[in-house]
This record gives structure tokens, sequence and C-alpha cells, in this order.
């Protein structure tokens, strides 16, 4: 078994945190993904001791953004140094991303990287 080291526990903290903090609608309003689980765990208790006759664990549906890796690889491929330099970031931030494109092995991106990705696009 591996030990998570504490950046990484701490990534896996804030993201976490972050999905429960995110708006979902249900029953007809906007509320966090905390605020439904612990809707849906009273419902629980209440289907358990009998109070209630029918349990919806369906609803809401909770969707994850993947990211498209061969998209995202042909981006980052396709980003000029001098275009990547006016988002801000250096040239060897983006040496090391096309290094990581051109390889068949999975990567990710901090968030800000991948928004100035996405941005890139729009932008030229």
């Amino acid at each position: 078994m591996h030990e998570i080291k504490p950046t990484g526990a701490r990534k896996i903290v804030n993201e976490f945190s972050n999905m429960l903090n995110k708006k979902v609608s249900y029953q007809g309003k906007e509320s966090t993904w905390s605020y439904v689980i612990f809707l849906k765990v009273r419902e629980l208790a209440h289907y358990l001791t009998s109070k209630k006759e029918k349990l919806d664990f369906v609803n809401p549906e909770y969707e994850i953004e993947r990211i498209n890796s061969y998209d995202i690889r042909q981006k980052i491929l396709n980003i000029s140094y001098v275009d990547w330099k006016k988002l801000g970031f250096s040239k060897g931030t983006l040496h090391y991303m096309k290094q990581n494109a051109k390889s068949d092995k999975p990567f990710t991106l901090n968030s800000h990287v991948l928004e100035r990705v996405n941005k890139w696009e729009a932008l030229f």
C-alpha cells in the first residue's frame, strides 16, 4: 500500500471540498451537494425507521466533468510559445506540457493551467 504525501492529501481534500460546494438543481431550487447529501442521509434514516416508504437515490444525478485527454493533448501541442507567454506562463511550463502531451502516459494539469489552455483556444 502506498502512503499519500501531505501535498497529495491536501489536493484530494480540496477537490472533494470543491465538489461539495458545487450547486445542483434539487427539488426546484439550487442547493450545494453537501446539503443534498444531508437531505439524502436524512431520507435514508426515515426509510430505515419506516417513516418513509420510498427511497430515491437517483435524483439529483451527479455528472463528472472529464477531460478528453486526446483533445487536451492536441491543444497543448498546437500552442505556440509566444502565445503561451502572452497568457502569463513560462516557456518551461509549456515545454514540459508538450513533452507530456507527446507521451502515451496519462498526465494531469492544475486547474489554472487547464483554464489557460482552454482560454488560449478562444483567443487565438
